[in-house]
């Protein structure tokens, strides 16, 4: 069973380590983890998906939220959040399979960020179904380096914004 937590956290220096390091003393499984400031440079909003059982991820819930620096933990549920990921992948590619790369890419609504002569750079944001969609259509093509962000989300909608004064 896999969940995602959206933390909101004083932006403080070491506030990613003790988070992780909480996980790690525990022997929690982080799938992703992304950090970003908000639009107040005071808090950052840090998204953990987690695996494990359900006692497992009620435990993740409450070892996180006594930690100092937490602010907020909201459970994000895939039918109220919006979740995106983003993939940058390089292909190899010569002059005659360039074509087929950059067609399949136009089909996910992908950019092409980088071409060089013998391979070409994808970007492409979305789901994780639909990245997994896009690389198993580069099947066949050789897959020099892919980066993947992890997921990240907001809930939807204004029932659970946090207004900070």
């Amino acid at each position: 069973m896999q969940r995602v937590y959206s933390l909101l956290v004083d932006n403080n220096p070491g506030v990613l380590s003790r988070i992780s390091g909480l996980f790690s003393r525990r022997g929690y499984s982080i799938d992703s983890i992304t950090a970003g400031l908000t639009a107040d440079p005071r808090f950052t909003r840090i998204i953990i998906v987690a695996s494990g059982d359900e006692l497992i991820l009620a435990q993740i819930e409450k070892q996180v939220r006594k930690l100092e620096d937490i602010i907020e933990i909201k459970v994000l549920k895939p039918e109220t959040s919006v979740f995106r990921e983003l993939i940058m992948v390089k292909v190899r590619a010569n002059a005659a399979e360039r074509a087929e790369i950059i067609s399949i890419a136009g089909i996910f609504r992908a950019k092409i960020v980088d071409v060089e002569k013998e391979s070409l750079m994808v970007e492409l944001t979305g789901n994780q179904s639909k990245l997994d969609a896009f690389l198993n259509l580069l099947d066949g093509h050789e897959i020099l380096e892919i980066a993947r962000t992890g997921i990240t989300g907001l809930a939807r909608g204004m029932k659970d914004v946090t207004y900070i004064d």
